[in-house]
């Protein structure tokens, strides 16, 4: 072997290296981290939080008030007030008009888009919880924990369309945007799909070995269900016939689950400080790609499909309150001031 032919074989030899590490680190690195972090202020609890990708707006419930934020600058640009027990936001752009759940008056605030001005009070079910819109029936839905129901507003007149039982604690639930509406059942481990056009129960369906789940997410294309449990375990779930296909692994604490159509990632925010990001491989394949720290507390998320950024929310705390009978085991009381907005993106 000359020494100029030998010198080529061992630069073609390190670019070939090189490849496979590159291909190796790409398979275990999202590159997500946190990039930025906006000072929202203020006390008290959170929840939800709702993207509207098109007006670049992030809606995000907090104790008494839903708080509006520009999504590229982490601005305040407005205030919806009076929500007491404000669980979610649903928006409906083609009806200029957007709905939030006010847990602790049993109501859903209704507003105008533009100017955020609340337009109308509904009386819906007992502590409603995630709400959202299902564009195949032109309604909103709210799943109400308390009563273990679902309210139906019809978005034309903001009436109540219908009310379904749904057998169980309603957590976070997805549409199919084809007239059915898949729910998980916190307390009965268990996904339920409802027809939104006629209010009726269509399936009941475990997620076991998945336990408690609270947080759903939908690839609509595949028709796969990801939930995630409180046992630190995400099922993915076939949305046709109900089949668990597999569990991956996720962080304690978790309370919300998202899926990018585009990148193919699948999020659980989990209240350890974590983010746990997932890869649907194909529509039978998943793996865990990276748990990247966040901050303890941030356990509830919006993805922005645009940017393919994620938004978590959480804050200081501090001691917690004395134990009652009503709560033996109260949570951690929230520092004055320091609610914050986390970017987590690339």
């Amino acid at each position: 072997m000359s020494i100029k032919w030998r010198s080529s074989f061992f630069l073609l030899l390190s670019f070939i290296l090189c490849g496979v590490t590159l291909q190796a680190q790409s398979k275990n690195q999202s590159g997500y981290r946190v990039m930025k972090q906006y000072q929202l202020g203020g006390e008290g609890g959170w929840d939800y939080l709702t993207m509207d990708s098109k007006n670049r707006r992030l809606y995000v419930s907090h104790a008494t008030h839903v708080l509006v934020v520009n999504a590229d600058t982490g601005a305040i640009v407005g205030d919806i007030p009076d929500t007491p027990g404000v669980h979610g936001v649903a928006v409906v752009d083609d009806a200029g008009k957007g709905y939030v759940s006010n847990g602790r008056a049993s109501t859903v605030t209704v507003f105008d888009l533009k100017t955020l001005k609340a337009l109308k009070q509904i009386p819906v079910g007992k502590n409603p919880d995630t709400i959202i819109y299902d564009e195949a029936s032109k309604r909103v839905f709210t799943m109400n924990g308390a009563s273990q129901d679902v309210t139906a507003i019809d978005v034309k007149t903001d009436t109540v369309a219908g009310t379904l039982a749904l057998g169980g604690r309603p957590e976070f639930a997805v549409t199919d945007e084809q007239g059915n509406v898949f729910v998980n059942l916190e307390d009965k481990s268990a996904i339920v799909e409802f027809n939104s056009r006629k209010l009726a129960v269509e399936a009941n369906w475990p997620v076991a070995p998945a336990e408690e789940p609270s947080g759903l997410a939908f690839d609509r294309k595949h028709r796969r269900l990801f939930s995630v449990g409180s046992n630190k375990l995400m099922a993915v779930v076939n949305a046709d016939t109900g089949k668990v296909l597999t569990t991956l692994p996720i962080g304690s604490g978790v309370d919300a689950a998202a899926f990018d159509p585009e990148t193919g990632f699948i999020f659980s925010s989990n209240g350890e400080g974590t983010l746990t990001i997932m890869h649907e491989d194909s529509p039978d394949k998943y793996s865990v790609v990276e748990t990247v720290t966040t901050q303890k507390g941030a356990r509830t998320m919006a993805l922005d499909p645009k940017t393919h950024q994620v938004y978590l929310v959480t804050a200081e705390f501090g001691p917690p309150p004395a134990p009652t009978p009503e709560h033996p085991r109260p949570r951690p009381s929230i520092v004055p001031g320091t609610f914050k907005l986390l970017v987590i993106g690339k």
